[in-house]
């Protein structure tokens, strides 16, 4: 039988949700910031969106228990984020249909 001040040990607080939701926004912002392609920064940006959602939903739970304002907040998070990978994805395939690459240096050809 485990004592009782294990299970305390084994309780996700406020703070493990913290630490995910910074590491996925660094990670995104390294991605961004890293990657040449345009897909990579899309996958960086919607990182960045994913640890906003982990973070207003966190929120939500322990600093406003019994009220949804995090969870409605994410689910607009997760709306800007589906327009804006449709948007993207459109930018990128007519990126790649007029210069057959979606390396985004090579988008300055486009100026007009």
């Amino acid at each position: 039988m485990l004592p009782d001040d294990f299970l305390t040990y084994l309780t996700i607080g406020l703070t493990h949700y913290l630490v995910v939701g910074a590491v996925l926004f660094v990670t995104g912002l390294f991605t961004m910031m890293t990657k040449r392609n345009a897909i990579g920064i899309l996958i960086g940006v919607e990182l960045v969106l994913n640890s906003a959602g982990v973070n207003l939903v966190a929120f939500d739970r322990y600093m406003a228990p019994g009220r949804v304002d995090g969870q409605i907040m994410t689910l607009f998070v997760i709306v800007i984020a589906a327009a804006e990978a449709a948007i993207a994805v459109g930018i990128c395939i007519n990126l790649y249909k007029n210069l057959a690459t979606v390396d985004v240096d090579s988008a300055r050809k486009l100026q007009g």
